[in-house]
């Protein structure tokens, strides 16, 4: 997967990114840096994109 590539995130993820990216648009920020930092957001709330397994973290203990 190319860098970039947002085929890993699901639907929910893409909107919520949108939803941010328009945000920071309507403050006067870029439509690149806008994008940038949306996608940034969603990674760091999200933890990236879509995971496989049965959706149990691992926790040491």
């Amino acid at each position: 997967m190319p860098r970039g590539d947002k085929s890993a995130y699901t639907d929910k993820q893409k909107r919520k990114a949108e939803h941010i990216e328009e945000s920071y648009e309507k403050r006067g920020i870029s439509e690149k840096e806008a994008e940038r930092r949306a996608w940034a957001t969603v990674n760091k709330e999200d933890g990236g994109g879509k995971k496989s397994g049965s959706g149990r973290k691992n926790h040491p203990k």
